[in-house]
């Protein structure tokens, strides 16, 4: 007897994702007589959303956990305390756990919420727990309380949200900027969404509202080629990129990590420029491989920080020079080498935009997302 299959109606809606933040191992965030991060304490995050939406679904991960993680009392709302907070809920269960390497998607959660809005997530942790999503400014309060309130002070640790996505009509451009620190925005002011990917998704939202999605997968420390604090770029990118972030375009800003020496006292020397480029080019041919196009950003200066030397300055040098010629693979450049170096002194940031020598400052990422062309992405200004 043939099975009779009844259709499901169609929905004339579709699901991207409007914020992700890149699955970290755990950072020691705690302390050595409390090393978990979380143990019997309510954390909101206030996370701003790239597109508008006429609902969410929260991506809750353990991609990289080394035990099963137990969350509760999930919750949803505009932040500032808009709106009654709604109940999120995973096939309708609001206490899940989630097994190591792998991930949630909840169910629809029936908020509206603008473009440029931030959504605040409440999450329960009733048992010691260590989250492995990288860090976010967020707020922690102890004890299990049905929210927490604006003036808990920020922190900058770990938590278990990898992706918001929302409901839409439309697919819009998604534009991923993966990278380091300096795309993580780890020296942006805490909670004021200063870094260059969050600047630039505001300016493409200006010019063309709710045409374009910039999504920030930066982690600090990160690499192009090898393991440290997290997994290289090499590694993630089809975790983070291709099969999370449903990307159209790549902006790849990163390698200062690979080039830089070792540190004391090994001072192991950092990777050559041969070796980028096999790693820069493997990118962009991954990427090419689904749709996607491929951004070469070239590396900004870090003259003056602590573990600048000559070899690794040639280095950058050499790779920047490989990135501006017509060969690299990449289908554009974005120059934030020229962009961010003082004129006077090339090999180092300008000293007021810059407090370690290596990253910028606030002024510093307003510089980034400033200089960058938006009909590179596909949007012109009417």
């Amino acid at each position: 007897m043939a099975a009779c299959i009844a259709a499901l109606p169609a929905r004339a809606q579709v699901w991207v994702p409007a914020w992700t933040a890149s699955p970290a191992p755990d950072r020691k965030d705690g302390t050595p007589d409390k090393p978990v991060q979380f143990a019997n304490q309510t954390v909101r995050q206030d996370m701003r959303l790239g597109t508008s939406a006429k609902a969410l679904r929260f991506r809750i991960s353990n991609e990289l956990g080394v035990a099963p993680l137990k969350v509760s009392a999930l919750s949803a709302q505009l932040a500032g305390g808009k709106g009654k907070p709604l109940p999120v809920t995973f096939d309708g269960r609001n206490d899940i756990v989630v097994p190591i390497g792998a991930a949630l998607l909840s169910d629809p959660v029936p908020l509206s919420v603008p473009a440029m809005a931030e959504v605040a997530l409440t999450v329960y942790f009733p048992e010691p727990t260590i989250a492995v999503v990288r860090r976010t400014p967020l707020r922690v309060a102890e004890g299990k309380v049905a929210a927490v309130a604006d003036t808990v002070k920020l922190s900058y640790l770990q938590n278990v949200v990898s992706a918001v996505y929302a409901e839409r009509a439309t697919k819009p451009t998604i534009v991923v900027a993966l990278g380091d620190s300096i795309t993580e925005g780890a020296t942006a002011t805490r909670g004021s969404h200063g870094q260059w990917p969050e600047l630039l998704g505001t300016r493409l939202q200006q010019v063309c509202p709710d045409q374009f999605v910039v999504l920030n997968q930066g982690i600090s420390g990160n690499k192009v080629m090898d393991p440290g604090r997290s997994h290289s770029a090499l590694a993630r990118l089809d975790r983070d990129v291709i099969a999370v972030s449903q990307a159209d375009q790549v902006i790849l800003f990163e390698g200062i990590n690979d080039i830089r020496h070792g540190g004391a006292p090994e001072m192991v020397p950092g990777r050559n420029a041969d070796d980028m480029i096999l790693a820069y080019r493997q990118i962009a041919q991954r990427l090419h491989q689904h749709g996607i196009k491929a951004y070469a950003a070239t590396m900004t200066p870090f003259g003056g920080s602590e573990r600048y030397e000559p070899v690794s300055a040639k280095t950058r040098t050499t790779l920047n020079t490989w990135m501006r010629g017509k060969d690299s693979g990449f289908d554009a450049l974005l120059d934030f080498d020229k962009t961010l170096r003082d004129p006077t002194r090339p090999e180092s940031l300008p000293d007021n935009i810059t407090r370690d020598h290596l990253h910028p400052n606030d002024e510093g990422y307003v510089r980034l997302a400033n200089a960058i062309d938006l009909s590179l992405f596909g949007c012109r200004a009417k």
